[in-house]
């Protein structure tokens, strides 16, 4: 029995130096650039009848944990159902801010405004989350007088307690372009977000009406499949438009469902076995894609790998395939993630494997959360390990070349100076007209004197920051330390670098 329980030690030692290995390798893997996203939902009523001074503490706190945790960017919920997390005059005040649609948060405040100043502050991208089609979702008892189902009934349907705004009718994609129109152009956000909602998810003994307009506008389509696609298509394509002539720098980003077909129902299908994209949810992601209607696409992959039906592994490699022409970020559940085992070592969960996977897919270029508050809460060490391991160093935002790929002129007078709050790093920004040119952040590179400067190590970056100047951490004066500034423009294209040598 003694002899048992030392093997059974030793074992357990070895699998722990392995999985701490494992660990390793993955964080060296880390490259500088990385879409590290995660989601803040309302519909769950997590924020329902707070009141604005608790929400904003509880958006700050999290906001902060998941700063530490090395996340760069926000998909912060505005629009659940055809209603509004901001301040609007084409939709009512959603009641998962204030508890009944249409009243206004007393004190007042303007939830989406002040997400986008707390996300700057920290660094972080805000991307706004619409839900386009729906306009109900179970749980509303009572809409707001100005609500879309109440003045334009004939415009949604119902189904599974729910009202859909009809993608077979024109007017309902003009109408949604107008209300993100509206926000694009009143608040500095960085992207437009949408989620896996298109056509409803289906529902047995659920059929959708909208045999009608298939007849009155089949626009010479014969397969009402092929026709609710096409209905789709041209809204995305319409979003995107509408989205860029308003700002061109504002990245239009969809989570589509993470099966896009079944190898049953294509020949490039993946092995799977659940519901499908374009089949289901007459949602033809690939299309959207390769079509260039997206600017980043990050399926929800939320199963575990050796799932029977979605394999984890099966379905990232699948979309790393096929859909590399825009850039690619999975969509990840933290907490069934850490649920389950590792199918190769059953002593830790499944986060290792995983990331290990992000790291080796070449398309593969950022993580979205699923969702922020599991990673705050950290559970499984879910965000332990994001700031120790896999995220420990700042990162970049992958680049979007077919948006603006060229960089800003270098950062100007690179100068230490004393100040009253101590020794500060000064520059200046570039010249630069217009938002391609414009410097909006700075990367702040630090290196021993006898190092070779290597600005693409991420563990090298001692800042990221939105002002021209930074404090630099002074000591005795006697180590030289070598100092890089380089400027980034709004989709994060970087500079050439001018450096420093200071002795702190």
């Amino acid at each position: 029995m003694r002899i048992r329980r030392i093997m059974g030690k030793i074992r357990y030692s070895v699998m722990g130096c392995l999985a701490l290995l494992m660990l390793s390798l993955t964080a060296q893997a880390q490259g500088k650039r990385e879409f590290r996203g995660a989601w803040i939902q309302c519909v769950n009523g997590q924020f329902q009848g707070m009141g604005t001074e608790r929400m904003q503490q509880t958006l700050a706190y999290q906001l902060d944990e998941l700063q530490k945790d090395g996340v760069n960017a926000i998909m912060f919920q505005v629009r659940p159902e055809c209603d509004a997390l901001y301040e609007s005059k084409l939709e009512p005040w959603s009641r998962f801010l204030t508890g009944r649609q249409g009243v206004a948060p007393a004190p007042y405040w303007d939830p989406l405004q002040w997400m986008i100043d707390e996300c700057h502050k920290r660094g972080m991208e805000l991307h706004a989350w619409i839900n386009p089609y729906r306009a109900k979702t179970k749980t509303t008892g009572q809409l707001a007088a100005n609500h879309i189902a109440l003045r334009k009934p004939a415009n949604c349907f119902a189904y599974d307690g729910q009202f859909i705004l009809n993608p077979g009718i024109p007017e309902n994609r003009n109408y949604i372009c107008e209300v993100v129109k509206d926000i694009v152009t009143r608040y500095d956000v960085d992207g437009i977000h949408m989620d896996d909602y298109f056509y409803p998810y289906p529902v047995k003994g659920e059929s959708i009406p909208d045999d009608r307009q298939f007849r009155e506008h089949p626009n010479g389509i014969k397969d009402k499949g092929d026709w609710r696609r096409y209905n789709v298509n041209l809204f995305i394509e319409q979003l995107y438009k509408t989205v860029h002539a308003a700002k061109p720098w504002v990245k239009v980003g969809i989570s589509p469902f993470g099966i896009y077909r079944n190898k049953k129902s294509s020949p490039i299908g993946s092995d799977t076995n659940g519901t499908q994209n374009y089949d289901d949810l007459y949602a033809d992601v690939l299309l959207w894609v390769n079509n260039g209607w997206l600017d980043y696409c990050v399926p929800q992959v939320y199963w575990e790998i050796g799932n029977r039906a979605a394999d984890y592994e099966t379905l990232i490699r699948w979309w790393n395939q096929y859909a590399g022409q825009r850039p690619l970020f999975i969509g990840e559940d933290v907490e069934r993630t850490v649920k389950f085992p590792d199918v190769k070592n059953p002593n830790v969960h499944q986060q290792a494997a995983k990331m290990a996977l992000h790291r080796q897919l070449p398309y593969v270029k950022g993580t979205v959360l699923w969702y922020a508050k599991a990673a705050v809460d950290n559970v499984g060490n879910y965000g332990t390990n994001l700031r120790n391991v896999y995220w420990r160093y700042p990162a970049l935002q992958p680049t979007m070349p077919f948006i603006d790929g060229k960089a800003p002129k270098k950062v100007r007078k690179v100068k230490p100076v004393w100040t009253e709050d101590g020794y500060v790093l000064f520059w200046t920004a570039p010249k630069g007209k217009g938002w391609k040119d414009e410097a909006t952040k700075y990367v702040v590179y630090r290196f021993a004197p006898n190092e070779k400067p290597n600005l693409e190590d991420p563990s090298k970056i001692y800042a990221i920051t939105g002002q021209t100047f930074l404090k630099l951490p002074y000591d005795n004066g006697k180590t030289r330390w070598v100092y890089h500034v380089t400027a980034l423009d709004r989709l994060q294209n970087e500079s050439k670098s001018v450096s420093k040598k200071v002795k702190l």
